[in-house]
């Protein structure tokens, strides 16, 4: 057991200690007295001592006195174990059986009329998912991580808007410019998808991992990863792309390409305006088995006091009624 205010039990033993200390003095001084001018003159008052009945009742006064004595002391001691708010520990591991989603999108200037969109679509995706750890990652010449997998919601749903609102507001550089302009080029999806894919945490545990890329595929510039690389790199970890294509149907061998890199991870390419796209990709990410991920343990203290508050019960309620039958 441990005590969040141990001082308090240590006052309440200075106070039994002091009370004893004042009940002997003060006894001491009363038997002086009582020798010295109140000696009650009876005759033959040894014989009266040595009745049985005399001897059994000043047992049972000293009894009930000695009982009145250790009730108080532990009801005090009682009173201060509980002021000083007794504790139990125990140590928990979290642990998350959900799945990991990273959201991939492609900030470039060829899909900022589409990007509001696919953010929504993120958005909806969002109230379909429960205990699934989201993250989300943007690039253009280069990649940045907005945030990294988390299953705080709230969170997740701030910084969507945020990303959101950036393609709304006339700034000179937008939210969504911020580290995504620093290699040569634009729409690298081949690097944007493979740090996507190295963005997943805890590599050693068999844990369901998703993508969801938004990209309309229009490369300008080399990358350092080709789409393919990266859509193998992204099976050899054991993640499975699903792409959102803006352009489905209009370019059929872009659309071919998006298609075959999210087939080959065993995911699936989707038109963004398909009315079962957000439907579909959940389903196929919820159908993949969550794996437990455990957390660090955690040492967790808790307010334990119903034992002593029950002693401190008994002991008050014991000492008021020996106290009454003694009648002192």
């Amino acid at each position: 057991m441990a005590l969040a205010n141990g001082w308090i039990l240590l006052i309440a033993a200075a106070v039994v200690v002091i009370a004893i200390t004042l009940g002997v003095v003060l006894g001491l001084r009363r038997t002086g007295r009582t020798e010295a001018h109140e000696r009650a003159r009876i005759a033959r008052a040894e014989r009266l001592r040595a009745l049985p009945t005399f001897r059994h009742a000043l047992n049972r006064r000293v009894l009930a006195l000695s009982a009145v004595l250790l009730l108080g002391v532990l009801a005090t001691l009682a009173a201060g174990v509980v002021a000083a708010r007794p504790m139990s520990s125990q140590t928990i591991q979290p642990v998350n059986t959900s799945r990991d989603i990273m959201l991939c999108l492609d900030v470039s200037g060829s899909m900022s009329e589409v990007d509001v969109e696919i953010l929504t679509v993120f958005e909806e995706l969002l109230e379909d998912f429960e205990g699934e750890r989201i993250g989300l990652t943007i690039f253009n010449s280069s990649p940045v991580q907005i945030f990294p997998l988390t299953d705080d919601y709230d969170f997740i749903r701030g910084h969507l808007q945020s990303i959101r609102e950036s393609f709304l507001l006339n700034e000179q550089v937008p939210e969504h410019w911020v580290g995504t302009l620093n290699g040569n080029g634009a729409s690298l999806i081949g690097d944007g998808l493979a740090a996507c894919a190295m963005a997943f945490d805890h590599p050693d545990d068999e844990r369901s991992r998703s993508i969801i890329f938004a990209t309309d595929n229009e490369i300008n510039g080399a990358s350092i990863v080709t789409l393919p690389e990266a859509a193998a790199y992204a099976k050899s970890v054991g993640v499975r792309v699903f792409a959102l294509n803006p352009v489905q149907g209009k370019d059929a061998e872009v659309s071919a390409e998006l298609s075959q890199a999210a087939e080959t991870t065993g995911g699936t390419a989707y038109g963004l305006r398909d009315t079962t796209t957000v439907a579909d990709i959940v389903t196929q990410v919820q159908e993949q088995e969550a794996t437990e991920l455990k957390g660090q343990a955690q040492v967790v203290w808790t307010d334990d006091p119903n034992l002593w508050i029950v002693v401190l019960l008994v002991s008050t309620l014991t000492f008021i009624v020996v106290l009454w039958r003694v009648r002192l």
